[in-house]
């Protein structure tokens, strides 16, 4: 391939997976630091496409923005929101995502809860997911953990 047709081909960027408390924090102006990260880094990854969510980060979302949040949203707002979050690919959670995140969970020693979201992060493709509640920088099923706010 000529050196001109290799700089037009676009290198394909790879899948992020974010978590349920970075979108809260997004919507979530108790903390305004963290939700101009937050925002800005949803606002990064949609536009180049690598957003990458499941159906666990969804419901989580859904029930913290009506009820766990300081001023929560109704339950049609909280909709609105994730049916713009679903214009990305959100990785379904079945039965065998289950079974690999009780395993993943003991094998790790992380909560049942963020192996599921490592599962699916590792499902859905992704080599980074953005998450508050597990060790920056570990890697686990190939997914490197980033925590957004810290540094």
């Amino acid at each position: 391939m000529p050196a001109t047709a290799a700089r037009t081909v676009k290198a394909k960027k790879e899948p992020r997976f974010v978590d349920t408390n970075i979108l809260v924090c997004s919507f979530d102006s108790s903390d305004p630091k963290k939700q101009k990260v937050a925002r800005q880094l949803l606002d990064e990854l949609m536009e180049s496409d690598r957003l990458r969510l499941s159906t666990q980060v969804l419901q989580e979302l859904f029930v913290t923005l009506t009820h766990k949040v300081k001023t929560p949203c109704s339950s049609q707002r909280a909709l609105e929101v994730m049916e713009d979050l679903a214009a990305w690919p959100v990785s379904l959670i079945d039965f065998k995502a289950i079974k690999t995140a009780i395993g993943l969970a003991g094998e790790a020693k992380i909560s049942f809860w963020d192996a599921l979201v490592v599962v699916a992060a590792a499902d859905a493709g992704a080599t980074v997911l953005y998450t508050e509640d597990l060790t920056d920088g570990l890697e686990i099923l190939g997914v490197r953990i980033t925590n957004p706010f810290k540094g």
